[in-house]
């Protein structure tokens, strides 16, 4: 689709060479021809008018009519009165650029994708009235490079909030902005200087490898039972730093019991080692009272991410990390040499969302969406599926569905997506080869409400195998 620009009229790149023996108008028709033909000019795009044209190139306005005309004959470019000239649509590219990759289609009847909030919660005019006011009140100096690990006021804000909400034990200067959960863990990963990670399993494990391995880092997978991460198992794997989501396992949903809590920090301590705690969906808890964060309890080994990616949107590209004063000056060097700091005006208009009381707000009103789709989701699996076990419930937006015993996992995935319903299925976040028991991750946080039961419905005869 070719794009409309307003105004007098688009720019045009190209250039006249009066000293070549080459006509102007001939130059001109030949570049206007080589951008079409390339592709860069599209068909149906708007070209400037002649008078614009010939202003801007010191050209007479009757060379770029007869140049217009010339390509006009040719089919290049099409005009009519009243009307811009503009290329021709049936002009043809000389090479065929390769078409961009298109997402998959999403399922027609029911999509439960996991790890994704609901888009339609994004507080859309709340992100804008706080940009508009940063842009109105702050001063000149806040549009000039920021400090690297971030912008003090929001640092400021973001301590006392996670002290207030999370129980972490930090000042401004711990904080780092990053852009992002993935940079976050980035930072910390190459600041472990080649030292072993322990990755949960199941869990990101594969992900979390890839970018291990691209710090040069190497991981070692621990296994994840009823009550958390096994810490024995961890401290036989001879990992000195250990990647956990202790308030709300990803996928399993389990909470880190609270002598695992107390192992794993003991843990910490014993072998100088370093716990990074991913706190990414504890906003969202529905049962029992809310878990507090590892690193309140030990800020000298415990470095605590978080993110807006699953509170506002994955688009708003804004996280943080919170570390001991040891690692800072290591992490900010770095972030400094990544990216010069995340974008400053996004973190100002964040701190104020935050300052305002609307970012609580949001989340009160955006925990009652969730915690009514759970209910809607526990209830079409008691009507469809009667018996099997749902766990994970506690917080976030999924849940994991034990199949019965023997279930083919993936057979069941891909019946359900011949009947328009997106199963995604546990058994591929291990890390260590099965047999596994068949469980499915059931996202709800981007599943409307008027979906969960007929989608539940359509594939109730295969979960219940």
């Amino acid at each position: 689709m070719a794009v409309e620009w307003s105004g007098w009229g688009p720019e045009l790149l190209f250039t006249i060479d009066r000293e070549s023996g080459e006509g102007l108008r001939a130059q001109l028709e030949r570049q206007l021809r080589d951008a079409i033909c390339s592709g860069r000019l599209a068909g149906g795009e708007r070209l400037p008018s002649s008078r614009e044209l010939a202003r801007a190139a010191g050209l007479s306005r009757g060379l770029v009519q007869d140049c217009y005309a010339q390509l006009q004959a040719e089919g290049y470019l099409t005009s009519r009165p009243g009307s811009a000239t503009r290329v021709a649509a049936v002009a043809r590219r000389a090479t065929t650029a390769p078409p961009s990759p298109r997402p998959p289609a999403r399922p027609a009847l029911a999509d439960f994708r996991h790890g994704v909030p609901d888009l339609r919660l994004a507080p859309r005019e709340d992100w804008a009235w706080a940009v508009r006011e940063v842009c109105r009140t702050a001063p000149n100096t806040a549009f000039d490079y920021g400090d690297p690990i971030g912008e003090r006021q929001l640092r400021e804000v973001l301590a006392a909030y996670l002290r207030r909400v999370r129980a972490v034990a930090a000042t401004a200067g711990q904080v780092v902005v990053c852009t992002g959960m993935a940079q976050a863990l980035g930072l910390v990963l190459r600041a472990l200087g080649g030292a072993t990670l322990a990755v949960e399993d199941p869990g990101a494990v594969r992900s979390t490898a890839r970018q291990a391995a691209a710090a040069g880092v190497a991981t070692v997978p621990v296994p994840v039972d009823e009550d958390g991460l096994d810490v024995e198992a961890l401290d036989r794997s001879g990992a000195r730093a250990v990647l956990v989501t202790p308030a709300h396992q990803w996928p399993t949903g389990v909470v880190l019991a609270g002598h695992r809590r107390r192992e794993l920090l003991a843990w910490a301590r014993r072998r100088d080692g370093l716990v990074i705690e991913d706190d990414y969906d504890a906003e969202f808890r529905y049962d029992g009272d809310p878990v507090g964060s590892l690193q309140g309890l030990d800020p000298g080994h415990v470095v605590s991410l978080g993110t807006v990616s699953k509170s506002l949107a994955p688009a708003l590209r804004l996280g943080w990390l919170v570390a001991p004063e040891r690692l800072i000056p290591v992490l900010a060097e770095d972030k400094a040499a990544t990216d010069r700091g995340s974008p400053g005006l996004d973190q100002l208009a964040l701190a104020l969302l935050i300052e305002s009381g609307r970012y609580d707000r949001h989340l009160r009103r955006a925990r009652a969406v969730y915690a009514a789709r759970r209910r809607t989701l526990v209830d079409a699996l008691a009507v469809h599926a009667p018996g099997l076990r749902v766990t994970g419930l506690a917080a976030g937006f999924h849940a994991v569905l034990h199949l019965p015993a023997g279930a083919d996992e993936e057979r069941v995935i891909d019946q359900a997506r011949r009947r328009g319903v997106g199963l995604y299925g546990l058994a591929g976040l291990h890390a260590t080869p099965g047999p596994w028991p068949p469980r499915l991750i059931l996202g709800f946080g981007d599943t409307p409400d008027h979906a969960i039961g007929p989608g539940i419905a359509a594939v109730a005869d295969l979960l219940r195998g």
